[in-house]
């Protein structure tokens, strides 16, 4: 539990109303009750307000004078939010040691975590306080970087990198095999060897059942601060730029090269050998076809509707050619008239 006047010392921020007002959570306006900080973020929700029971809320200068509840204000309340909720909800804190169910081929430091069923080869790397969840998996190799956890189930396969403070849930597989074939004649496939790394940067998250394959021959890059969400697959090649940000279900194809500080969409699909620059952003369910050259917002997808409209729509445009044609002759027509 925290004092609004203790939070303000710890984060900033102009408190209006009792300091010693108490809270313990970060909560919706609408769910909100005694002891709850709420956040007011989206000015459409300000309307809420009249009715909130927080003991407190966190708002902008543009709503301080909306209610008469203690309050915080500052210029991002969804930030100070973010930063509150960190407070209330510390890290789990990990016993040190190595489980004896652990099975275990490398130098381990003093200050790791290991759990039960975690199997670790040989020449791996592990940096201080790192934590390997129970049954996770590491490749012959492997470095880890200090602070990093693994939750249940993760494999990291031989000689990928992970850097510093990262976060990875649990199922993610790092450093499987890239979809390497050249084909024969006959139909047959024949598979490309893979011999690159998957290497990862500082302060990354990847979600739970995501998979980043290796790379063919060079490596896998994913910087600094990149936050994948569940259940993404990031094909060989692929280099992601720092502090990128990418929503579940993204498919990516591979040798693409996504640039820094993109937003990528849920259930967007980006095709292989492209190039995006920094500073875009990918709409929810949006296939990617082509380079991405210019910063900015791209959106291709249609919004939903119902079935018989769509049909109706969908004959009017598997006749658009043809209309086109119409439009052309008409327009030809007039012009030789008023000649």
């Amino acid at each position: 539990m925290f004092r609004l006047d203790e939070l303000v010392e710890r984060l900033g921020g102009e408190l209006l109303g009792d300091p010693a007002t108490p809270v313990h959570r970060v909560a919706t306006l609408e769910q909100a009750g005694e002891g709850d900080l709420a956040f007011l973020a989206n000015p459409k929700y300000q309307s809420r307000l009249a009715a909130c029971g927080a003991s407190a809320v966190i708002l902008a200068p543009a709503a301080r004078d909306l209610t008469v509840l203690p309050r915080i204000v500052t210029a991002d309340p969804y930030i100070y939010f973010a930063r509150v909720a960190q407070l209330f909800n510390p890290p789990e804190a990990f016993v040190p040691g190595v489980h004896p169910a652990a099975s275990v081929a490398s130098p381990v430091p003093a200050s790791a975590t290991i759990a039960a069923g975690a199997s670790i080869d040989a020449d791996v790397e592990l940096g201080e306080h790192v934590v390997i969840g129970p049954g996770c998996r590491i490749g012959r190799g492997a470095r880890i970087g200090a602070g990093s956890r693994l939750n249940a189930n993760v494999t990291i396969y031989h000689h990928c990198v992970l850097g510093r403070d990262c976060i990875v849930h649990a199922g993610a597989v790092i450093g499987a095999d890239g979809f390497g074939f050249a084909r024969e004649r006959d139909g047959s496939w024949i598979k490309i060897p893979q011999v690159g790394r998957v290497v990862i940067g500082d302060d990354v998250e990847i979600g739970a059942n995501t998979t980043i394959d290796r790379g063919a021959l060079d490596d896998t890059v994913i910087g600094d601060g990149v936050k994948l969400d569940n259940q993404i697959q990031i094909g060989h090649n692929v280099k992601i730029g720092e502090r990128t940000a990418i929503a579940g279900c993204v498919g990516i194809a591979g040798s693409t090269t996504i640039g820094a500080r993109c937003m990528i969409g849920g259930q967007a699909g980006i095709i292989g050998h492209l190039e995006i620059v920094d500073d875009v952003v990918v709409s929810a369910g949006t296939l990617v076809t082509k380079s991405i050259r210019r910063r900015g917002v791209y959106t291709a997808n249609l919004p939903v509707q119902g079935h018989a409209e769509w049909v109706k729509n969908f004959a009017h445009l598997r006749h658009l050619d043809a209309l086109v044609d119409r439009i052309r002759a008409l327009e030809e027509r007039k012009e030789r008239k008023a000649r």
